[in-house]
């Protein structure tokens, strides 16, 4: 893949319009940074974190992720099997001994759940509204869901699941002696140098954290009461777009991963549906118009998020707003449509 047109900013001029008259109009409010290497082309903010307090969105305002930490959970997951901890194709009982419900801890193995089709369903439902604030630590999850059983039979097919990413930090609680939030910590955020993202408990103080507006019940609302305690392995917490970017750059130079766990990690394992053979390990691997694409969508009430990583030509797209779904996902596919990366067919 070869850039083209590398002169050619039309896209950005294109850009900067629509997303200055978005945010004028309250339909965009976020950051944006794209970066090829180690060359920011594009990093702006648009918008207010705050509008209460008419504090401005900046580059490095934390937004909440939403289901972005599924890649983080994936490749905390891939670290343990590349030292030979954990293998994909084990049940989960193998690891969370006394699991309660015996079909998910015997049939339902890591890579079923990596891929979300081990059937283990949501969080969100009645247990989960009903006790929300209760629910603060990996372990009160499994608690409260541990009980039920697969929705259908485990490998069956692709149905989209936060549980099963819970239960991904439920392994990597118990295989590495540490909470789930630390060895992230540890081994994901610090080798990429992601100093600004994590999961602290939302009843504390996040500093330069975008606050979530939602038009969910018809009215624009602060999301401070449906925020949870803290994000989960499944998704919640809040990142940056230069720590985004930086996670990019560290994954695909094998910084997190070596070059075998890199590809097994981010290479698609089915198809759910969408262009390609898309499910990788908590990534997307999408190929459109001969282009290979990696990356996350995420949203909540409040947030959303996306990157999109080209491996082929170095480019990254990072988009996080403090507004519902869709505002970040259209900002990058306006951004991901006109980047100007071809195939080479030399």
């Amino acid at each position: 893949m070869d850039e083209t047109g590398g002169g050619n900013n039309d896209w950005i001029r294109g850009f900067r319009a629509i997303a200055e008259a978005e945010a004028a109009e309250w339909r965009f409010a976020g950051a944006v940074l794209v970066g090829r290497g180690g060359e920011r082309v594009l990093a702006e903010a648009y918008g207010l974190a705050d509008r209460e307090e008419k504090i401005p969105n900046e580059v490095s305002t934390r937004f909440r992720n939403g289901s972005l930490t599924k890649m983080f959970t994936a490749v905390a997951v891939g670290r343990l099997i590349q030292a030979g901890l954990v293998d994909p194709a084990a049940p989960v009982g193998a690891y969370l001994t006394g699991y309660p419900n015996r079909d998910v801890a015997t049939k339902v193995t890591v890579h079923q759940l990596l891929t979300h089709t081990g059937g283990t369903g949501d969080i969100f439902g009645p247990e989960y509204e009903e006790h929300h604030r209760d629910v603060r630590t990996v372990a009160d999850f499994v608690r409260l869901l541990g009980g039920r059983g697969p929705l259908y039979e485990p490998g069956a097919w692709y149905d989209y699941s936060n549980y099963g990413f819970v239960l991904l930090g439920a392994v990597i609680e118990q295989v590495s002696g540490q909470s789930y939030y630390d060895y992230v910590d540890d081994h994901v955020f610090a080798p990429a140098g992601m100093t600004r993202t994590g999961a602290l408990p939302y009843d504390g103080t996040v500093a330069e954290l975008a606050v979530g507006y939602t038009a969910e019940s018809g009215q624009v609302t602060r999301d401070t009461d449906m925020l949870p305690y803290r994000g989960s392995p499944a998704g919640g917490g809040y990142t940056t777009v230069e720590d985004l970017w930086r996670f990019a750059t560290a994954l695909t130079g094998h910084r997190l991963l070596d070059a075998r766990h890199t590809t097994l990690v981010t290479t698609a394992k089915l198809n759910a549906g969408w262009s390609g053979r898309c499910v990788a390990y908590g990534f997307l691997d999408r190929t459109v118009y001969g282009v290979r694409t990696l990356g996350c969508l995420g949203g909540s009430p409040g947030a959303s998020a996306e990157l999109t990583i080209y491996p082929g030509s170095g480019h990254v797209v990072a988009v996080l707003a403090n507004l519902d779904p869709p505002a970040a996902w259209q900002a990058a596919e306006f951004i991901c449509h006109r980047l100007p990366v071809r195939v080479s067919h030399r």
